[in-house]
Order: C-alpha cells, then sequence, then structure tokens
C-alpha cells in the first residue's frame, strides 16, 4: 500500500517553524485568533474531527496538541467534533469553508463523505490535508499519519511475544479488526497479517474467528467477541485492532475469569489500556505520539495557509484515487508493562491518571514515580 517511504527528520523540522503566540477556546470547538500571520492575509485553519467513541486520543490528545500548535503558531483556528455523524461532518465542513478558512484537515468517518468533503473544498480554492486517515479516492493535496503498516505489525510481533511468554501451543487466535470503512483498518491488518499469517501456514498458531467492528465500536466489539468465544472456547490469544476493542475482549475474558491468562493487543496507548497491562489483563498496545502526529499537520497546514509549499517525508499510495500521496509519517512505538513509563515520560499521559487507587502500587513496581 506504500511507496517511497524514507523516513527523516523533516516532521521535527516542521514542528520546530512554530513560533510563540496567544490563542482562546470555545465551548462548541477550539478556537484561536491570528496575531501576526506574516504574510497580508490572515491564515484561517479548519479541523474535523471524527468522534470521542471510538477512541479517547481524539479528544484527549489530538485536539490539546492541534490547539497548543496553532496557538503557538499564531494563526486562527477552529477545531470540531462530528460525533460520529456524517451529516453533521458535512454541516461543519460547509461552515469552515464558509467562514473563510484558508486550510481544512479532516479525520475521514468514511471515504465516502471524507471525499464529498474534500472534492467541495478543493472547488472552493481551501487547501486539504488527511489527519491520521487516508480517504481512498479523495483529493486531499497532503496526508499525515504513522506508518499503519509498521503499527500492525507491531501487534503481531506483540502478540507473538506474549503468547511465546506464555509457552502456548498451537494457540488458536482470534482476530477483531478494525472499522471496515477505515483505510487504517486494512493497513494494520496488513501488518499484523504479515506476522500471523506464516505462523498459520506453519502450524504454529491456528487462525481463528476474524471479523471486522463497524465504526471501532467497543460495545459492538463486545457482542462480536462473545459470539468468537461461543464458537471457539479455547481461543488463546486475541488480536485487538485497538484498544477501545481490546478492552472489550478483555471485558468478556474478565466474566469468564480467563483475563491474563489470554494475551490481548491493542493501539492508542490509552489511560485504560495501560492499566490493563500492568494488571496484566492486556499483552501490549502500540503508542503513537500524537503530540508530533499534531505538531506536523499544524507546520504543514500553516504553511498551505500561508501560500507556502508543505515539507513531507514519504508518499502513500491511495489505490482507488490511483495516487501517490505527499505524506508526512511517523514511528509508532511497542508498550509493554516494563516500558509503560516510556508513555507518561513523553507526556502522553499523567501520573495522576494512571496511578490512581489500586494502580499506584502497580505503577511504583513499572518504575513510574
Amino acid at each position: 500500500m506504500r511507496k517511497g517511504l524514507v523516513l527523516t527528520a523533516a516532521s521535527m523540522a516542521l514542528a520546530g517553524s512554530l513560533t510563540a503566540c496567544g490563542g482562546s477556546s470555545s465551548d462548541d470547538g477550539d478556537s484561536g485568533s491570528d496575531s501576526d500571520s506574516g504574510s497580508g492575509d490572515k491564515p484561517k485553519i479548519g479541523v474535523i474531527l471524527p468522534d470521542s467513541k471510538s477512541s479517547a486520543r481524539w479528544e484527549t490528545a489530538d485536539r490539546k496538541y492541534l490547539s497548543e500548535a496553532f496557538k503557538a503558531a499564531g494563526v486562527e483556528f477552529d477545531i470540531q467534533n462530528a460525533q460520529g455523524d456524517k451529516q453533521e461532518f458535512q454541516t461543519i465542513a460547509d461552515q469552515m469553508i464558509t467562514s473563510g478558512v484558508n486550510v481544512l484537515v479532516i479525520v475521514n468517518l468514511d471515504s465516502g463523505t471524507g471525499k464529498a468533503v474534500l472534492d467541495k473544498a478543493k472547488g472552493q480554492g481551501v487547501a486539504t490535508i488527511d489527519y491520521d486517515r487516508l480517504t481512498l479516492g479523495g483529493s486531499a493535496q497532503y496526508y499525515v499519519s504513522f506508518d499503519n503498516v509498521a503499527v500492525g505489525k507491531l501487534q503481531g510481533e506483540g502478540l507473538s511475544k506474549c503468547l511465546t511468554d506464555k509457552k502456548a501451543k498451537k494457540p488458536i487466535v482470534a482476530t477483531l479488526n478494525g472499522s471496515p470503512t477505515d483505510n487504517n483498518a486494512t493497513l494494520l491488518a496488513e501488518g499484523y497479517n504479515g506476522v500471523l499469517g506464516p505462523k498459520y501456514t506453519s502450524g504454529a498458531y491456528v487462525k481463528g474467528p476474524d471479523q471486522s467492528v463497524p465504526d471501532w465500536d467497543g460495545a459492538q466489539a463486545g457482542t462480536i467477541f462473545e459470539q468468537m468465544l461461543t464458537s471457539e472456547p479455547k481461543t488463546g490469544g486475541v488480536l485487538a485492532a485497538n484498544d477501545s476493542l481490546g478492552n472489550a475482549a478483555i471485558a468478556v475474558l474478565r466474566k469468564q475469569k480467563r483475563n491474563g491468562e489470554v494475551p490481548v493487543t491493542g493501539q492508542d496507548a490509552t489511560v485504560q489500556a495501560l492499566q490493563n497491562i500492568l494488571t496484566g489483563d492486556q499483552c501490549m498496545t502500540v503508542y503513537k505520539a500524537v503530540k508530533k502526529e499534531a505538531d506536523a499537520t499544524a507546520a504543514l497546514a500553516v504553511s498551505l495557509a500561508r501560500g507556502k509549499k508543505g515539507e513531507t517525508n514519504a508518499t502513500v499510495e491511495d489505490p482507488k484515487g490511483k495516487r501517490e500521496v505527499p505524506s508526512v509519517l511517523e514511528t509508532p512505538l511497542a508498550i509493554y508493562k516494563e516500558n509503560v513509563k516510556d508513555v507518561v515520560d513523553d507526556g502522553y499521559v499523567t501520573k495522576e491518571k494512571l496511578c490512581k487507587g489500586s494502580y499506584a502500587a502497580l505503577c511504583a513496581k513499572a518504575g513510574i514515580e
């Protein structure tokens, strides 16, 4: 799916181009004002986030880091969340375009809705960036994300490591894939199936139930996984594509008193997932330093809003649109019990939230001070 991938320090250089300045916020979305645009026009950037249900990161991390970066750059901005509503997504986009944004940054809910919004923005002369999720067949000028095939590879390797640690013999592996409407889910599967596929072929592992979870919905994931366990009661490992799906599987395993016995993966390094890792209920997650992604996106958006060309470090193929999209891709990190501390040290989660109550002793044991 990817071509011409050459990771460099470009994103660091992009983030470094931001300069300090003030800003403000509003209740229905974050906004700020431009005090020094650096040109005759005042840059204005719109960002549409997808929801707050599929992952906590959109509101707890992405909004925060994007807001901070835009304020530091001294540009006007508007960040809103569509809350999983495709109609609302399009309405927000229309409002932002009408309000005069120079750049529109979107995390699509699906490629169809995303394409309609991107094409409308393009028709109005608004520069566009796909953030985190590539819109297949879309017209975004740039794409900023993590190397999602690499994320999937880390998940596959993580599950293998945890199964080896438990000395599992020919474990049945169930797979909870991400949303079928999200291209990232396809890339993740490419990564983890590349690791697990040969193990199925060799007979080291047994391929169990494999199903996608609509909209990355945790509640649906729980129902799906209960059905998986009914069909394969001896399931010995769970490849869950993100922490929400992983936690849903853990909740089901907990009811059967099998939590900790069956390794479960994840992605996003949420507080809940890190706590699950500390207790041994989740074997690993993948940490994506959202601040780096947000900073790179902000720097790229600011450059475009000021009429400058953006810097990239890779290209990603859009197979539906049959084009190469200039991209900035960041590098993910596998997190196990022994390096949960890295996520805290990076400032992504706080010790206060992670280590409250019964988790305090586990944090101390993990070296989190």
